[in-house]
């Protein structure tokens, strides 16, 4: 059955009071009304509430990552104290030579003593075949874990003594320097030797720097200025 012109008319206009009545402008303002300022606060503080917990969350990662950094570094610095300890102790059963073996872990770097009565001839002149022997065994390591070793090793607490002995140097020649406003320079040393030299004469407040070829490297004290 046909739709007339007047009908159809009549029937889009009823349709159009209809929408008018439901999308009210009146309406429109009292849903803004209905959502308040507080409300909105509301919405806003759950949103920072959620990026806080973000943040806290990302922190709490950032630290058990560091933390994990940290027992791995400890871990492979056990491991590489272990080998080192192992080789020495082979050292000395082929050598037929008593001792006891300490391992810890002193910064960034594994440290092993060996402790007894009749080491001398481990330590040799001025520590020379000591530091030969930390190479070995620094290369010991290295091969078994593929990673540069920092180890250090120590014979009947010479390194101990030494480092006594190089401290004092250290401050005696930071006072000579700054008594007479003129360069020391020192006799060649290891880079264990130079570096406590270094710290004594940085903690006068002076300054140093080494110089030269190994094995014939030096440290030179300024004075301060």
């Amino acid at each position: 059955m046909g739709v007339g012109p007047g009908e159809g008319f009549d029937t889009m206009v009823g349709q159009e009071q209809e929408l008018s009545s439901v999308v009210d402008g009146d309406e429109l303002v009292g849903a803004d009304d209905g959502l308040a300022d507080d409300d909105l606060d509301d919405v806003v503080d759950d949103v920072d509430d959620e990026d806080a917990e973000d943040d806290a969350d990302e922190d709490d990662d950032e630290d058990d990552d560091a933390e994990s950094d940290d027992e791995e570094d400890l871990s492979s610095l056990e491991e590489e104290g272990e080998i080192a300890a192992d080789y020495i102790e082979g050292l000395l059963d082929i050598a037929d030579l008593d001792g006891d073996i300490d391992m810890d872990v002193e910064g960034d770097r594994a440290v092993v003593s060996v402790v007894g009565a009749t080491l001398d001839e481990l330590v040799g002149d001025d520590g020379e075949v000591l530091e030969a022997l930390q190479e070995l065994t620094r290369l010991a390591v290295h091969r078994r874990t593929g990673a540069r070793a920092r180890l250090m090793l120590d014979v009947g607490g010479f390194r101990a003594r030494r480092r006594s002995e190089l401290a004092e140097l250290g401050r005696s020649v930071a006072d000579e320097v700054s008594r007479t406003g003129e360069p020391k320079k020192l006799r060649a040393m290891s880079p264990f030797e130079r570096k406590i030299i270094h710290d004594a004469v940085a903690l006068a407040g002076l300054r140093s720097e080494s110089e030269g070829e190994e094995p014939n490297r030096r440290v030179v004290v300024f004075p301060a200025g």
